[in-house]
């Protein structure tokens, strides 16, 4: 179609070690090849004093939908430290909120994260005692302050235990999250 800008997809891959993880494996391999795609993998771009911001800021401002790839951290109930210093770093007063802060307005955001114990175990009366929705709080205040539009997020619990027909269907999960430019959103 003439005049029509294809939709790009960044995914920020905030995992400390990419190698050791058989569902992030599982989760690029299924969008491998996504038209669009970028892939940032924070380990290997960031720089003896952190990340460039400027950099960083314009790989996002070139970008359509922004997806947050990580683990989650049972045991600290967050993001792993190298996705906290880059929020910290890049998502900058005047660029992500404040006056003069719309670059990322309006953009999708999607969470894709893993867990190490089972669905069951994040509930009131499961061993976390939150569910994920509640631990995940932070990144919705964060998408509201930004304006970005959040999605539901995808998250593969047990990723120790998870089965290869699981990791399949995740994976074509994530593909289809991805490759929807229009999925259902819910304002942040």
């Amino acid at each position: 179609m003439e005049g029509t800008t294809q939709h790009r997809t960044l995914v920020i891959l905030g995992h400390p070690s990419t190698q050791d993880s058989r569902v992030n494996r599982h989760l690029a391999d299924a969008v491998r090849g996504l038209p669009g795609l970028t892939v940032r993998d924070l380990a290997s771009v960031r720089g003896a004093a952190g990340f460039d911001v400027e950099a960083e800021q314009e790989i996002l401002r070139a970008h359509d939908t922004v997806v947050l790839r990580f683990p989650w951290y049972w045991y600290w109930y967050s993001i792993p430290g190298i996705l906290k210093e880059w929020v910290d770093q890049v998502l900058t007063y005047g660029f992500a909120y404040g006056t003069g802060g719309d670059a990322l307005r309006g953009k999708r955001l999607v969470v894709a994260t893993s867990t190490g114990g089972p669905e069951s175990s994040y509930g009131p009366s499961g061993h976390n005692r939150f569910t994920m929705a509640e631990l995940m709080r932070p990144i919705e205040a964060t998408a509201h302050l930004c304006g970005m539009v959040l999605e539901e997020p995808l998250v593969v619990h047990g990723a120790r235990m998870v089965d290869e027909a699981e990791l399949a269907a995740h994976g074509a999960s994530y593909r289809n999250l991805l490759a929807n430019s229009k999925g259902a959103a819910r304002a942040a």
